[in-house]
């Protein structure tokens, strides 16, 4: 009996199991200092231009989309401290 693995590519991009359900991508862990350029960048402007979310992402190591859900969550929290005054 053959038993099939999931498959994975390195970047986390195509994963699917053995039973056609798409795994999560792992978590990004970020560095201090990613965190503080993110941080820092976020200060001066909430939302990223596409040209300034790549340059950002190629600056960091991180790529396009981590910067953009890093972005989104950040709002995301933001706007709920808001909120709570």
């Amino acid at each position: 009996q053959e038993h099939e693995k999931p498959l994975a590519v390195a970047n986390g991009e195509l994963r699917i199991s053995s039973k056609g359900k798409k795994l999560r991508k792992p978590r990004t862990i970020y560095s201090s200092l990613q965190l503080q350029a993110l941080n820092q960048r976020f200060q001066q402007t909430q939302y990223l231009a596409l040209p300034e979310r790549a340059e950002l992402a190629a600056q960091l190591g991180l790529t396009q989309t981590q910067v953009k859900i890093w972005f989104q969550n950040k709002r995301s929290k933001y706007k709920k401290i808001m909120k709570q005054g």
